[in-house]
């Protein structure tokens, strides 16, 4: 995989993370939140929705926004709504667009919204979590819980300890970080990262789903990532596992799926994203490639269609 853009591309792998993970998600960093949701109702993702509150508020896209549906224990509510976000550098205005999402959305929705965010740039003392004013009497005072990750540098072997997925990811992301100026030291950290996941015994779905994530945040030029392709195959040899094959279709798989989702907004317009949840299905490499190449060249979303719904391209 190249690394040729300096600045790592943390938005689209958190995005797949909290789509997989939100139940872990939310038990690792807001436990009593966790604690307070029924998670025998299923939660509902509510992207497009989201897309559309943000397309009103004339505030442009943000690929870590996420709008859930959950089901609280016990609550008055038959059913309420957590606003995340994943801010990966800090920005001026950070906290009037959490609050300008958090009422646009009660305000959709008349339902209460929950908005968190998690933190991930470098900047120890950026830590929005407050917007308001007061004007003649009349007081706003809007206040969210943050998360920053990089005060988990403090807490590494608590996170070496957890079971919970989402310390693997917060790893991965601080090692990312960290190593933005040193892809030597940045191979070393992946490799780390990799041997931890095989020896913690998870299930093989969840060690494919966390070595995307490390492959996609941990990205490395192509001779450091022939290498360190080379020592995973060794430690598997010692391991007597095989996971480097299906990593490598993931990690590419995860790829194309970015590009087909850039490339459909760009062309066709964000209401084209709808069509994500039928191409994420799809696991045939080449198919998503004749996708991505596709968008080229397709008029209409119709045509585009017709690429993975032909009963040539059916797998």
């Amino acid at each position: 995989m190249s690394d040729n853009n300096p600045q790592t591309e943390f938005d689209s792998p958190w995005k797949q993370i909290l789509q997989l993970y939100f139940e872990e998600f939310m038990q690792f960093f807001f436990p009593q939140a966790h604690a307070e949701i029924d998670w025998t109702q299923q939660p509902e993702f509510l992207d497009q929705e989201l897309q559309q509150v943000v397309r009103d508020a004339e505030l442009g896209k943000r690929l870590a926004d996420k709008l859930v549906k959950i089901y609280r224990l016990g609550g008055d509510e038959a059913w309420v709504l957590v606003h995340l976000e994943i801010q990966s550098q800090s920005e001026f205005d950070f906290s009037e667009r959490m609050f300008t999402y958090n009422y646009r959305i009660y305000d959709r929705y008349k339902r209460p919204v929950a908005s968190l965010a998690v933190l991930g740039d470098e900047r120890t003392n950026w830590r929005p979590n407050q917007f308001g004013y007061e004007l003649f009497g009349c007081m706003v005072n809007f206040q969210f819980p943050v998360i920053k990750l990089i005060d988990y540098q403090q807490r590494q072997s608590e996170l070496e300890a957890s079971r919970n997925p989402l310390a693997t990811v917060v790893m991965a992301h601080l090692a990312a970080v960290q190593t933005r100026t040193d892809r030597l030291e940045r191979k070393q950290q992946k490799l780390s990262l990799v041997r931890k996941l095989y020896q913690q015994g998870f299930e093989r779905e969840d060690v494919l789903n966390l070595l995307a994530f490390v492959d996609w945040i941990l990205t490395l030029p192509q001779d450091l990532e022939r290498e360190f392709l080379s020592e995973v195959e060794q430690l598997e040899a010692e391991q007597r596992m095989q996971y480097v094959t299906s990593f490598e279709r993931s990690g590419i798989r995860l790829g194309l799926l970015e590009g087909i989702e850039l490339g459909l907004e760009l062309k066709f317009g964000a209401e084209s994203l709808s069509l994500m949840s039928e191409i994420s299905l799809l696991s045939d490499i080449e198919q998503l490639r004749a996708i991505k190449e596709g968008i080229k060249t397709a008029g209409t979303i119709a045509e585009l269609r017709q690429i993975y719904q032909s009963p040539a391209n059916e797998t």
